[in-house]
């Protein structure tokens, strides 16, 4: 596998000097674009854009062709795996996703197999070696999987939920199927990744969404140690290139030394957490990967700016200066984000994390 032309996404996972730090975008490919909007009209709904490999690539290139973004991420959505489990995935208008068989039966949780990528989300693999294709190697394209707890607060709650009573009723009344509902997707989830990573994904994320909501021992147990085992079992080197994983734990900032060390090359982190402090905590054990709140996209292009050089100064005086950030937002950005707003973070993190590196 030859490294893209722009590779400064990998060696900035991988704490290798960068000139400048690299960007991308949770959900950067969406709904705040209108030509993001124009082809998922063309596709009839969302699942139906999920899994039409050439629109995903479509949608995949989309802010690419806008912004000077440094990594693509494939275009799908995390309920992708339950959805191959036989759960039943569909989209109610306004109201997000639901399952027509959330798992609340003791015998239903039995039978719970992990499905074949290759069978039941070939139309994943496919988009990701179509996107690798279109790409032509400029840039790295990034993989991606939900945790297995974030897909079982969805498996259980069927949707989703303010409370997640159900699935935490469940975690702690029956500890038991909890952990066959974890254990069977943390296979899942390994076995997909490894099959995107196959197609031709060049790093992986794990988006542990829900995994903050949970006290200290339950994130330990039900959350963090299913994705230590998926890390485990990641094809971690391909054609002679290391293959770096990014995990993000939304609302897990007190967290972040216990989650740099169960093998990831670098760890998300959210707006509530200071990046610098971040960096401190976690010694330059991994790489880092944010942190930028989502709604300051909202004011002007002039505070934009002035905040995404506060997280990246905020980075520099903690020791980092030339390698090991990846500048993103704290979660995905709105649907709402005036696309100009972006225009001006690229603009921001590429000029002034250059003018750090010639401050030293």
């Amino acid at each position: 596998m030859t490294r893209p032309r722009n590779d400064t996404f990998l060696r900035a996972l991988l704490q290798e000097p960068t000139d400048y730090t690299p960007l991308w975008l949770m959900r950067q490919a969406g709904r705040y674009l209108p030509e993001y909007r124009e082809t998922r009209a063309r596709a009839g709904s969302f699942l139906d854009l999920c899994k039409n490999p050439a629109l995903a690539c479509e949608v995949t290139l989309q802010p690419l062709a806008r912004y000077d973004l440094d990594a693509a991420i494939l275009f799908s959505d995390i309920l992708t795996v339950p959805d191959a489990m036989g759960l039943g995935l569909y989209f109610a208008e306004g109201e997000g996703p639901k399952f027509e068989r959330p798992l609340r039966e003791e015998w239903a949780i039995r039978d719970l197999q992990a499905p074949d990528p290759y069978e039941h989300l070939r139309y994943v693999t496919d988009a990701v070696s179509e996107i690798r294709r279109a790409l032509d190697n400029s840039v790295p394209l990034i993989g991606f999987s939900g945790s297995p707890y974030t897909l079982s607060c969805y498996m259980v709650e069927g949707g989703s939920s303010d409370d997640y009573r159900h699935v935490k009723t469940m975690l702690y009344n029956r500890p038991d199927l909890m952990h066959r509902i974890l254990s069977v997707t943390a296979d899942a989830v390994t076995s997909y990744l490894n099959a995107q990573i196959e197609a031709g994904a060049q790093a992986v994320m794990i988006f542990d969404s829900w995994g903050g909501g949970l006290s200290a021992a339950a994130y330990e147990e039900f959350s963090l140690q299913y994705m230590r085992r998926i890390i485990a079992g990641l094809t971690r080197e391909k054609d002679g290139e290391k293959i770096p994983c990014i995990v993000f734990t939304k609302g897990g900032g007190l967290w972040i030394e216990k989650i740099a060390a169960i093998g990831c090359d670098a760890v998300g982190l959210d707006w509530t957490i200071d990046i610098g402090e971040a960096r401190r905590r976690t010694n330059g054990k991994v790489a880092l990967q944010g942190n930028l709140d989502p709604n300051v996209l909202f004011a002007s292009p002039e505070v934009v700016q002035a905040e995404a050089k506060k997280v990246l100064d905020s980075y520099h005086a903690a020791g980092g200066s030339k390698t090991g950030h990846v500048f993103n937002l704290g979660h995905g950005i709105s649907q709402f984000t005036p696309p100009d707003h972006v225009t001006a973070l690229v603009e921001a993190v590429h000029g002034h994390s250059r003018a750090l590196r010639q401050q030293g």
